[in-house]
């Protein structure tokens, strides 16, 4: 089963989600999975000391980073380290992006993304209110790399409310799109399923769906539901709450049929770049 879905329930100490997210990977690795993804603030939830985490691994001070290298390096796994918050490359001292690193077998850093898509919302639970901007930058660019899997496009959590940018995806070649993610109970009874499907649907990718599940510091309750979506939009598997491994292949050979029998991408014409717009209706009835 050459891809793995990470689900975590991570707690604010830095080292134990470590040592929990590194028990998961090889649960992972020793099913045979070549890439796995691991959750969205899967290193610490709750902590309100983002940039003094943030400045230490862009200082080499930090722990996250170099357990990443290491466990990649040991697992022989590819890994998509959900997001940790860091700087800009060379910016130790600027504000931090949610950032979602791919880093191969080897221990490198392949691909970087930034967090496009920041979650400024209020909330209808417990916490009520989100600013991700008060700890993080916005990113910029769509980042989409190779991997054993296949050609793998990265995104992160809110961005899956925003299909312009899976499209710029699948533009790029993506075969599989990432989304870690720690939606809240709230936002993810009513939209989860419905997201990660339509996303899959739309540009006929898998969608790796990793997730948090379960209560945090805060107080926070995220849904859960971590998932692998196949690119005709079917759940192939998914957990509710908890800790999780899920794991599933890519049938190459399908994505290609269902590409070949329904070219989506080669009918799109209104959003098409240059595309005239519609009139409006005072020009209709002008």
């Amino acid at each position: 089963m050459s891809l793995a879905v990470i689900q975590m329930v991570s707690q604010s100490d830095v080292l134990a989600n470590l040592r929990d997210a590194r028990r998961l990977l090889e649960q992972a690795a020793h099913a045979g999975a070549k890439l796995a993804v691991l959750p969205e603030n899967f290193a610490a939830m709750g902590r309100r000391d983002i940039a003094d985490i943030g400045r230490a691994e862009a200082l080499g001070e930090g722990p996250i980073l170099p357990w990443l290298k290491q466990t990649a390096r040991d697992l022989r796994l590819w890994i998509v380290a959900g997001t940790l918050p860091l700087p800009p490359v060379g910016q130790p001292e600027a504000k931090s992006h949610a950032c979602s690193l791919l880093v191969n077998d080897q221990g490198e850093i392949v691909a970087r993304y930034d967090k496009l898509h920041l979650f400024d919302v209020d909330v209808a639970d417990n916490r009520g209110r989100y600013r991700e901007s008060d700890d993080y930058a916005y990113g910029s660019g769509v980042v989409v790399a190779d991997t054993p899997v296949g050609r793998l496009g990265l995104t992160v959590c809110y961005d899956l409310r925003f299909p312009e940018l899976y499209s710029e995806l699948r533009a790029a070649g993506a075969e599989l799109i990432t989304a870690p993610s720690a939606f809240t109970a709230v936002t993810g009874a009513a939209h989860w399923d419905v997201l990660i499907r339509a996303r899959a649907i739309e540009t006929q990718c898998y969608v790796l769906a990793a997730a948090q599940g379960g209560t945090h510091p805060g107080p926070r309750e995220t849904f859960g539901h971590g998932a692998i979506v196949d690119p005709w939009g079917r759940i192939l598997v998914q957990q509710e709450q908890g800790e999780a491994v899920l794991l599933a292949e890519r049938d190459s050979n399908e994505q290609a049929s269902i590409r070949a029998r329904m070219p989506v991408t080669g009918h799109r014409r209104f959003f098409s770049q240059g595309a005239q717009r519609p009139a409006s209706e005072h020009e209709f009835k002008a």
